[in-house]
């Protein structure tokens, strides 16, 4: 019997046009009679996660930012904090990388320091509450995570930057043009390990779905692991099994058919 569903948002729940898949209400519905834990597991801030499921929020869980910060049913269950200190030397280094920004994400709000266009229209998809600043190094906030927004694309570009802190902090491509810092050994798949020791839950009653390399240690955390039919290679290699693409509702088809077994 599965006791906890998570799935990560872009690429997986939602589709090309940035929709929840079709069926998606209904199935939840049919999780919610049969008391499952439905978790969105995205590198989104919390309160846009909150805003993508207005109306059922109260019932969800959410593991946002990488699997930083934990809320379920309104209380807080996690979080992954990532030293100030640490935060504010990876800031420095994101400065130099050209073509890309940085976006410092709180636990209370998001904080970018430039006016670019182009910087704006990203945060506002992930992001419903940001600030302007004038020096991220400023802030003060319980810092979740520093996230990247490489228009040169962060696998080849600016994941080479932080090479030297990959002993002190958990590196993930999340996108094409984002890379997330968090704190040395949180993800997703840790996350949901927390998740199932605080609620008894067990490896074998979890169901997991993503499509990208922040998607990689969370395979790890079920039995029952799906990447997307449109997912990066390196998740299909993991994960136990794939399920249809973003856009042909493979994470509702997956679950209806794991509710009619």
């Amino acid at each position: 019997m599965i006791k906890l569903i998570a799935t990560d948002m872009d690429g997986t729940l939602l589709n090309s046009n940035n929709e929840i898949q079709d069926g998606f209400y209904e199935v939840f519905n049919e999780i919610q009679e049969k008391e499952i834990i439905f978790a969105a597991a995205s590198g989104r801030q919390y309160y846009n996660l909150l805003d993508r499921f207005k109306g059922i929020e109260e019932k969800m869980m959410f593991i946002a930012e990488n699997g930083t910060f934990v809320v379920y049913k309104g209380e807080e269950l996690i979080v992954n904090s990532l030293d100030i200190n640490l935060a504010r030397e990876l800031i420095k280094i994101g400065r130099t990388i050209k073509n890309s920004y940085i976006i410092l994400c709180g636990k209370k709000s998001a904080y970018i320091e430039s006016c670019d266009e182009r910087l704006i229209e990203q945060t506002q998809k992930y992001y419903t509450r940001y600030e302007i600043v004038s020096d991220l190094t400023k802030i003060e906030d319980d810092i979740l995570k520093v996230t990247i927004c490489d228009f040169s694309g962060s696998e080849n570009n600016s994941n080479k930057y932080f090479d030297d802190y990959r002993d002190k902090a958990q590196i993930a491509v999340s996108g094409e043009i984002w890379l997330d810092i968090t704190a040395k050994g949180i993800n997703k798949g840790v996350a949901i390990e927390e998740i199932q020791e605080l609620l008894n839950i067990k490896h074998e009653e979890t169901m997991v779905f993503g499509d990208y390399l922040n998607d990689l240690e969370m395979m790890s955390s079920a039995y029952h692991s799906y990447a997307m039919e449109n997912a990066h290679d390196d998740l299909k290699k993991v994960a136990r099994f794939i399920a249809k693409s973003n856009d042909d509702s493979g994470v509702v088809h997956a679950i209806k058919a794991m509710l009619n077994k």
